[in-house]
């Protein structure tokens, strides 16, 4: 079960059902669903972030197998302005998505750092893996500020098609060292 994150900007409130409103609302857009995994539909259908956290997203969380977060800004934190979550498994375990009125103002990275403590501090995981899109240049910036490295490199279907990909990676050591940072 996950907790209530901060920080300077945004609190991290665990994912409920009750979000879904808002996530459908934010999400479908094509500059945040273009380098997603091609798992999420295109063109996206009336009440499927419903659908996804009634019947997946919440039993995988319930399950232990994942943890998300509704970002919210501290000044205003009645509705959600992403989700980020973290997820079991050999080299996918953190994703993403920001409303498109909060790009480019550090906000992602700060929860990035946030659920990156959650997942070594809290969870306690030896080793986090986030595969990208190598087009995707402000998710990739991001793992660059916080000290992660690429480690392989394939191609993957994407809501915008297939492309290169590459998979990026901390360990817990590496991400204590970088935390001072921070």
């Amino acid at each position: 079960m996950s907790v209530d994150l901060q920080t300077r900007r945004l609190l991290l409130r665990p994912l409920q059902l009750a979000d879904a409103e808002q996530t459908q609302l934010l999400f479908p857009q094509w500059d945040i669903v273009k380098f997603l995994t091609s798992k999420v539909q295109w063109p996206y259908p009336a009440g499927r972030a419903f659908d996804y956290y009634r019947d997946e997203a919440l039993p995988n969380i319930a399950r232990g197998e994942e943890w998300q977060w509704t970002l919210r800004l501290k000044e205003s934190p009645d509705p959600h302005i992403g989700v980020i979550g973290l997820y079991k498994g050999e080299s996918d375990n953190r994703g993403y998505w920001l409303g498109l009125p909060w790009h480019g103002r550090g906000l992602m990275t700060e929860a990035v750092v946030a659920v990156n403590d959650y997942w070594f501090d809290v969870l306690g995981f030896p080793v986090l893996r986030a595969p990208k899109a190598i087009a995707n240049i402000a998710s990739r910036r991001i793992s660059e500020k916080t000290g992660m490295r690429v480690i392989a490199n394939y191609e993957r279907d994407y809501v915008c098609g297939r492309l290169m990909a590459e998979i990026w990676e901390i360990t817990a050591e590496e991400w204590r060292v970088k935390r001072l940072d921070f």
